[in-house]
Parts: structure tokens; C-alpha cells; sequence
């Protein structure tokens, strides 16, 4: 992707200069939150530390807090910038530790030229951080840093410019020759470039199985070889005895090319005497040292990759460093040793033989992700990256002996996903029950790829027993287009199935003064809305997904027609659960009604609470208005205020409260200091909204301008479990949607088991 030189300083220069920034992460605001934070109350976790010198990462942020250091002398792409003009590189650094893994970052760009200095700064930094990053250090003097802190320091050190590329592409070498078919004791590699990286992968590459002896290493004045008498001890570990003198002579039946030097290194003649289905990983950036489509052309049995995010199999170091130090910092590592550094490869080459979530094809603009040749590795924008490596690098971690606290690892994956949003650590727990029971889900859409996606996950997870709807033939098509296996997912055709006549008859009882004869009816049934809406209300399904390929209002007939409103609940309503930083909120309605009068918000409110609570969440609603508890005497407030006393009535062990305005209802100080009277506890999580105009308007500014994460419209009031998609959807947000449907119609059995 081309990027104009304006537009790059226009964006590390408007507002607040720069990329990053501190944060406080305890209130302070009172008298009493100062003298907590600083004097006198601050002594109390300091005479602690003193005594237990391991409580510092209980009481203060180093736990989480990585040292990115730099003293300028190679930053990538650039040379030798030194320590200031470096800055903008290391402060990206810090936004990928933070976006990636949630860890915080101190990047230190320090005038210290020589190894002794930088290794004489970093010593002072281990009583303030957890780890040290080392970043754009020349060669050879990283290796003398890295080497003397790792054995001075009881923190992990990581100089990612050697290590980075050896973890990722080593990954994406095991894949390779998977899929080639040939072993890496069996391989010739050829390394063009001699410098950190390149030195470090051909180690990383040699315990990964790849014999020393058959690593052949190329710097500027050719090939590395036992007769050279200028190689450094770095070098001398790869120095054999060859005839090769340069690159192209290196390369002659050589199994895989690895560019860690400069752009335009590799010429299309140098690879072709390579051997049959050569590997070439072309990483020098942003210019590789041979583009794919010259590498394609001169050799066509070729898999490749580059360093560059516009072609496939991008070998990215964000799918390293982020992760491995989230791993180390957890288990309050001493160090980052091989065993950790194998276990993120081994993680990442796994990872990338997963279905890809439909999120990361979006991402990417792509229809298609799958492993081979043109997939080998994750891509950098995989949230699952987390879940998989950062456990691993632990694991591994505990295993050797380096990590001071042992962590189950189940629970782990549950805090990790708890890093990535609230939402994925609700809907986990949701996921779990829904498993423990899976309930029947039918989907009206068959055909559509996320449809069948989401179906191939519920089943491959065990969450739910999926039925597609739609013409076999065209399902089964739609699922060779996508490769979806479509074993243990059931396709019913509406057309076909003989349960059709028996659904027409109950559909044609149900509708039969409403205007629909028999022969309407039995037309009607061939619709997969209506098929699937009377599977359910015959309990042939537990519940019902469907509605991507129509407008919402039209997407309500069919399951109205056939099952209709819930008599007790006698109001019907969509509701968002929408995820705001670290807490849940349900707004309602949001799809449905119009104008309700006091009775219908009443009913909206009841229904919403009951989802709340099958959801296993405790409500406290707030009905909400432009006017605080009778502040603004109007009919729209008094409708409100109506609804309350309505609901109260109805439901008096149920909190809730209003009418008021959104900030009394979410802030906890306006609600107990200006409204001690409020029935609400604490701050709500469900909104009441007084119309249709203001629920869908919040709804969507808290989504888009609050960055809440959004699940839903979830359809509450039916009798039977029916949630409508919209149009937008991706085979993710079915999967939730499917999740919800199967703890709804749960809850529902077991209520009816009850009675």
C-alpha cells in the first residue's frame, strides 16, 4: 500500500504530537485517592516490595510494562538515523505491543554507540520494567548485547531484528515443506545477507531441523565459507567448506532461498537452476530482493513469500514480539530462551491450518484464506494470534524452569480473550453453555457462505446441531465455492421435504381467518422463512437464525405468521448487547416499535430483563428521557414515568427505575449523590429508550462514536427462540447470534421443564 509522505506526517502530527501516551489506571480525584496514590498510603506496597521484592508485580505496572530500547544504528529501511530521528519507529513499536497484546511500553531512545553503553543502560532499567525489547541495534554489536544482558538479568531480554523474523518465517518454513512434501533435515538453504536477522533465523532454522552443514550464508563479499579469514565468531558457525563463491552459485539445486540483504539482490536467473518446488522468502523491505511476480515468472513450482503486507504469506515480526513478551511477562518470566522462541513458531504453523474467521478476510479484502502455498502463516490482523502463541511461549516457559508463576492454562486462554473485549469473554461463557446442551438451529439462508461457515464452526465446536435451509444442489455448491464441509450439518430443502404438507396444514389452522386458504398456505411453506418458523413451532428445531437477504421489517412475517408474540409478553422488541470498554449494556427496542405507548415500554422493558437474566446477568433498567424524575413536565416524559409505574406493578422485585437522562443512568456519582432515592443499585445495564427514533440513533452513535462492540437485533417476546440477522453480518456475528438462540431456547426448555 503506497503512502504519501504528507499524509505519514500529517498523522504522527495532528493532535496530541506523537503516537502514544500515559494513562492512569486508579482514580484520583479525592483527598483520599492522592493519599493512596502517593503520600503517605504509597509506603504500605513499598515496605512490601522491600520485604518480597516478586510483589512488584502485584503492585505496580511492571508486570506489564516492556522497556523498547534503541540506539538509532539500524533502523529499518534507513541505516543509521541515531536515537531521535529513531523515535517514531520505537513509539510504533509501543502501539503494536498495545493494540496486539495489551502490554504497555517505555520506548527509551538512549545516545550510547557503544555495546558497553547500551548494555550499562539496560542493566540500570530492570527495577522498572519486565522485559527489554532491543530495537534497531547494529550488527555485530546486538549480539554482544543481547548475549551479555540475557546472562546479567533476571528479565527477558529480546532483540526482535534477530529473533522476529527467525520465529515467523521458521513457521512459515515447517508449513512449506509440509506441503511440499520434504524434510527439513533434507534441505538446502541459502541465506543472501549475513547481518542479525539472517544469522539469527539460520540458528532458529538449524533446531527447527535443518542440518548446520546444509545452510550455506552470503554476505557482501560472497559466500561464508571455512577458507575466509574476516568472519566473525557469528559467521565461523556457518563457514563449510564450498566451491560456491557467490550468491548465484549457491543457489544451484538449492531447496530454499531466504533474502534478508537488500532489494533487487536476486536476479530471476539466479533461481532457476534452484531445485524442483523451491522455497524463496524474499524479506528485505519495503523492496524485496526479488518481487513475486519475477520469482512466479522464472519459477512457477515456487512458493514465496515476502515481507510486504501486498502479497501472500507477509512474514511480519507483529506476529512475534507482541505475543512472546505477553506469554513471558504472565508467567513473570526470567528470560526468553529457545523453548519459548520454538513454541511461538510451532504455534503460529499450527494456527494457520485453522478455518479462517470471516473478520480476517474482511480485513484483508480477500474471499479466501486457506492453508497452502499462498497461506503458509497467519495474518498479522488474526486475533486468534493471541490465544494461540502467548499460551505456547508460557507453556513452554513453565516447562523450563524460567517463569515464576505457574498459570492454568485453560484459564489463561479465558483472560487472554478477556484482553481482546469483554464481549469475547461474555460470549465464551454463553459459548460454554450452549455446548453443554446443543440445541437444533435452523438457518433459512443455506446457501450463503456465511451461513455455512458459521454452521461448519458450530459443528466442528460442538455448539449446536445446525439445519440448513435451501435447494441441496445449490447448497452444496455454495459450499464447494467456499470449501465448507458439510458433513453433520443437515440440508432440508422446503421444497422437498416431506414434513412440507404437514407444516402447510398447521400454518393454513394458524392462519385461516387471517385471510390464508390452504393452497396460500402451501405455497407459502416452500419459503425457507416460513418452513424454518414452523419447524420451530412444530419443535422440530429449538430455534430459528435467519433474514440476511431481506429488510427487516420483511424479515418479521413469516415468524410472526407462525408462531407469533409470546401471550404474556404480548409486546415484541430488538434488543443490541453492545460492549462499552469493560461492561455490557442491552438497549432497547431497536428495531421494532415505532412510537410505544406506556404499556408497550412497560412490556419492552419486562422482556429485555428476561433476556438479561436467561443470559445469566442480573438487570437494572432505566426508562430514559430527556427529564430526571418529573424535571421537565411534558407527555413524552410522563409516558416514561407511566411505563415505571406500570412495570413496577407488574414486576416489583424487578430494579429499575427512570424517568431520567442516559448520563444519571450510567453514572454511578449522579446517580447516588444528586438521586440517592433511585431504586437502581448501581449504574444501568439496560436502556429503555421512548421511541424507535432514539433507540436506533443511540444505539448506533454508542456503537460507532463509543466504540462498543454490538451483538444483535436480539428478538425478544416471541413465544419460540427467533433472532433475525442483518444485512451486514459476517459468519462470526451468525455464530453469536446462533450461541444466544441455543442459552435462549435452554432456558426456555428448562422454564417449561419447570412448569
Amino acid at each position: 500500500m503506497a503512502v504519501r509522505r504528507q499524509e505519514a506526517l500529517d498523522y504522527h502530527a495532528r493532535g496530541r504530537p506523537g503516537k502514544i501516551q500515559i494513562a492512569v489506571t486508579k482514580p484520583c480525584k479525592t483527598q483520599l485517592d492522592l493519599s493512596l496514590a502517593y503520600t503517605p498510603g504509597v509506603a504500605e506496597p513499598c515496605l512490601d516490595i522491600e520485604k518480597h521484592p516478586d510483589d512488584a508485580y502485584r503492585y505496580t505496572a511492571r508486570g506489564n510494562l516492556v522497556a523498547v530500547v534503541s540506539n538509532g544504528t539500524a533502523v529499518l529501511g534507513l541505516g543509521n538515523i541515531g536515537p531521535l530521528a529513531g523515535k517514531p519507529v520505537m513509539e510504533g513499536k509501543g502501539v503494536l505491543f498495545k493494540t496486539f497484546a495489551d502490554v504497555d511500553v517505555f520506548d527509551l531512545e538512549i545516545n550510547a554507540p557503544t555495546p558497553q553503553d547500551i548494555i550499562a543502560f539496560c542493566r540500570m532499567l530492570e527495577p522498572t520494567v519486565g522485559g527489554i525489547n532491543l530495537e534497531d541495534i547494529k550488527a555485530p554489536d546486538c549480539f554482544e548485547v543481547e548475549e551479555t544482558l540475557k546472562a546479567s538479568l533476571e528479565i527477558p531480554v529480546f532483540h526482535d531484528d534477530q529473533h522476529g523474523t527467525a520465529i515467523i518465517s521458521g513457521a512459515a518454513l515447517v508449513n512449506a515443506a509440509e506441503l511440499l512434501g520434504k524434510r527439513l533435515e533434507d534441505l538446502t538453504v541459502v541465506f543472501s545477507g549475513a547481518g542479525a536477522s539472517a544469522l539469527a533465523t539460520a540458528e532458529h532454522y538449524v533446531r527447527l531441523g535443518v542440518r548446520r552443514e546444509h545452510v550455506t550464508v552470503v554476505d557482501t563479499k560472497g559466500v561464508v565459507h571455512a577458507g575466509r579469514t574476516d568472519l566473525n565468531k557469528y559467521k565461523l558457525a556457518f563457514a563449510h567448506a564450498t566451491d560456491a563463491r557467490t550468491l548465484a552459485d549457491a543457489l544451484v539445486g538449492a531447496d530454499v532461498l531466504v533474502g534478508l540483504s537488500v532489494a533487487g539482490a536476486v536476479t530471476p536467473e539466479m533461481i532457476k537452476p534452484m531445485a524442483s518446488r523451491p522455497i524463496i522468502f524474499a524479506l528485505a523491505n519495503p523492496v524485496p530482493e526479488i518481487m513475486p511476480e519475477d520469482a512466479r515468472a522464472a519459477r512457477p513450482d515456487a512458493i514465496i513469500a515476502t515481507g510486504r503486507s501486498d502479497y501472500p504469506n507477509q512474514v511480519n515480526n507483529v506476529l512475534g514480539f507482541p505475543f512472546i513478551f505477553r506469554g513471558a511477562l504472565d508467567v513473570h518470566a526470567r528470560a526468553i530462551n529457545e523453548e519459548m522462541k520454538m513454541a511461538a513458531t510451532r504455534a503460529l504453523a499450527a494456527l494457520a491450518k485453522e478455518d479462517v474467521p470471516d473478520a480476517v478476510r474482511t480485513a484483508y479484502g480477500v474471499e479466501r484464506l486457506k492453508f497452502g502455498p499462498e497461506y503458509l502463516i497467519p495474518k498479522a490482523l488474526d486475533p486468534r494470534v493471541l490465544l494461540w502463541e502467548a499460551p505456547a511461549v508460557a507453556e513452554a516457559a513453565m516447562q523450563t524452569g524460567v517463569a515464576r508463576r505457574t498459570l492454568d492454562l485453560a484459564k489463561y486462554r479465558e483472560e487472554l480473550e478477556a484482553r481482546l473485549g469483554y464481549a469475547r469473554a461474555l460470549l465464551r461463557g454463553l459459548t460454554g453453555r450452549a455446548a453443554a446442551r446443543p440445541q437444533r438451529i435452523v438457518f433459512t439462508e443455506g446457501w450463503d457462505p456465511r451461513i455455512l461457515r458459521a454452521a461448519r464452526i458450530l459443528v466442528d465446536e460442538r455448539i449446536a446441531r445446525p439445519i440448513v435451509l435451501g435447494d441441496p444442489e445449490r447448497v452444496a455448491r455454495a459450499a464447494r465455492d467456499v470449501e465448507v464441509s458439510l458433513h453433520d450439518i443437515a440440508v432440508v430443502d422446503p421444497r422437498q421435504d416431506p414434513a412440507r404438507e404437514r407444516y402447510a396444514e398447521a400454518l393454513w389452522r394458524r392462519r385461516q381467518r387471517k385471510g390464508i386458504t390452504r393452497g396460500a398456505a402451501l405455497h407459502l411453506i416452500e419459503h425457507p422463512h416460513y418452513f424454518g418458523s414452523m419447524m420451530v413451532a412444530a419443535e422440530d428445531a429449538d430455534a430459528m437464525v435467519g433474514g440476511i437477504e431481506q429488510f427487516y421489517p420483511d424479515k418479521l412475517h413469516a415468524p410472526l405468521q407462525a408462531i407469533g408474540v409470546e401471550a404474556a409478553a404480548g409486546v415484541l422488541a430488538g434488543v443490541f448487547l453492545l460492549v462499552v470498554e469493560h461492561h455490557v449494556l442491552f438497549v432497547a427496542d431497536t428495531t421494532v416499535n415505532v412510537d410505544p405507548d406506556a404499556a408497550t415500554l412497560a412490556g419492552i422493558a419486562s422482556q429485555t430483563a428476561h433476556l438479561v437474566r436467561r443470559l445469566g446477568l442480573t438487570p437494572r433498567v432505566a426508562f430514559l428521557s430527556f427529564s430526571n424524575f418529573g424535571s421537565a413536565r411534558f407527555p413524552e416524559a410522563h409516558k416514561v414515568a407511566e411505563a415505571v409505574r406500570l412495570l413496577r406493578a407488574r414486576e416489583p422485585d424487578l430494579e429499575a427505575d427512570g424517568e431520567m437522562m442516559a448520563e444519571t443512568a450510567l453514572e454511578e456519582r449522579i446517580l447516588k449523590g444528586t438521586y440517592p432515592f433511585s431504586a437502581l443499585t448501581g449504574p444501568a445495564n439496560v436502556l429503555i429508550f421512548p421511541d424507535l427514533n432514539s433507540g436506533n440513533i443511540g444505539y448506533q452513535l454508542l456503537k460507532s462514536a463509543g466504540h462498543a462492540e454490538a451483538i444483535g437485533p436480539i428478538l425478544v417476546g416471541m413465544a419460540r427462540p427467533v433472532h433475525i440477522l442483518q444485512r451486514d453480518v459476517q459468519a462470526q456475528d451468525v455464530v453469536n447470534m446462533a450461541v444466544i438462540a441455543a442459552v435462549d431456547a435452554q432456558e426456555r426448555g428448562a422454564k417449561a421443564g419447570e412448569g
